[in-house]
């Protein structure tokens, strides 16, 4: 039994796209963002995770309208005014698209047209759209999955340029002296060195060392 075609639902309108055909293949990407701190003495930077990266889709869909003589941009321009700002919501459409075992809710982060084959009158009768989706996860589902209410961890902080370990203590414990759990959470090698954009662990009081037993308030 063939395959169905793909299909990109519009979440906001209900309104389903239909591809022409389906394309070849279709490609997954993931990765994450290491922000690395230089110690004096190591061959080599320690790494310090950050943050992920958000998840992309990447494919190729194929547009054929010389059996209609139609302009084959009356096909394509309902893909491409997925990238339209709604003017109610300021942003793009939130999108599903499924086909097969995929199913990926996204927004379109970006379309290229390519024509390749014209009308004697000049114009083009089939294309190639090479379109790439951003996943989307809403704040509450980001929340969920990253289990930050975990009895743990329950807060995080972001190193801004110029904070220290001791004032950021300071912040969250209301006293610079209790640097060391902070240090201890997160495996910092010298709490000296704090990189922006870096993500700090905040833990809770008191706080037992992992490796020692010693619980620190």
């Amino acid at each position: 039994m063939a395959l169905d075609r793909v299909h990109i639902l519009n979440e906001q309108t209900g309104e389903k796209f239909l591809a022409m055909f389906n394309p070849e293949e279709y490609s997954l990407n993931k990765d994450n963002n290491y922000a690395s701190q230089a110690i004096p003495g190591l061959t080599s930077p320690l790494l310090q995770f950050v943050h992920g990266n958000l998840q992309t889709l990447d494919m190729e869909l194929f547009f054929d309208t010389f059996d209609t003589q139609e302009d084959v941009r009356t096909k394509t321009l309902h893909l491409f005014n997925l990238l339209t700002i709604n003017s109610d919501l300021h942003t793009p459409p939130v999108l599903r698209i499924t086909w097969g075992t995929l199913d990926f809710r996204g927004v379109l982060a970006k379309v290229n047209q390519k024509f390749i084959r014209f009308f004697s009158d000049g114009r083009p009768g089939r294309a190639r759209l090479t379109v790439t989706f951003n996943e989307y996860l809403d704040a509450a589902t980001q929340v969920s999955q990253a289990n930050l209410q975990s009895p743990d961890y329950h807060k995080a902080h972001t190193v801004k340029q110029g904070d220290t370990i001791s004032g950021i203590a300071a912040h969250y414990y209301e006293d610079a002296t209790k640097w060391r759990p902070i240090a201890l959470a997160n495996a910092l090698v010298d709490p000296r060195l704090l990189v922006p954009g870096q993500m700090i662990q905040i833990p809770p009081l008191p706080f037992t060392d992992p490796s020692t037993g010693v619980v620190l308030s």
